[in-house]
């Protein structure tokens, strides 16, 4: 499924739902907010998207403890949940992801390897679940198969939310 049918598939769900979508990226450096941003009509369900690429802007833009990020990494589903609580209780928005990871081609360490990434997802109700994937290929396969997930677990969310 390509990332504007599931685009189009959660535009459908929120905008049933009357809900909004708001987006914390760090790796993909817009591409989530882009994809949803193709899907024309998208501004009665997308509220805002934060682009976080530094540990400082996750900390100013988002909240994420600087605690968090030294004991666990900027990678790491304890920054991807502070992120998606961040970016949910910095927007008008009902669900919210985040993402960050290791796109490569260079940064990886044993521990955290290129094509890892940590996935947060926030609810107004209070639910927040992560995950981590490990990705193949380059740096753009990375990135596409990043928004794909991000966007597949908003749409699961939002139906069953």
């Amino acid at each position: 499924m390509s990332d504007e049918t599931i685009a189009l598939d959660l535009g459908g769900v929120l905008a049933a739902r009357g809900w909004k979508v708001a987006i914390g990226e760090s790796c993909t450096g817009g591409l989530i907010a882009g994809a949803i941003t193709d899907v024309a009509g998208s501004s009665g369900w997308f509220d805002r998207a934060f682009v976080t690429y530094s540990n400082e802007a996750k900390v100013e833009m988002l909240g994420v403890r600087p605690e968090t990020l030294a004991a666990h990494g900027a990678v790491s589903e304890a920054a991807a949940r502070e992120m998606a609580s961040g970016t949910l209780a910095r927007s008008a928005a009902d669900l919210a992801v985040a993402v960050t990871g290791v796109a490569g081609p260079s940064g990886g360490t044993p521990g955290k390897p290129v094509g890892m990434v940590c996935f947060g997802w926030a609810e107004r109700n209070g639910a927040v679940e992560t995950a981590t994937r490990h990705f193949d290929g380059d740096r753009v396969a990375i990135r596409q198969a990043t928004v794909a997930v991000a966007l597949a677990g908003l749409v699961e969310r939002a139906r069953w939310g």
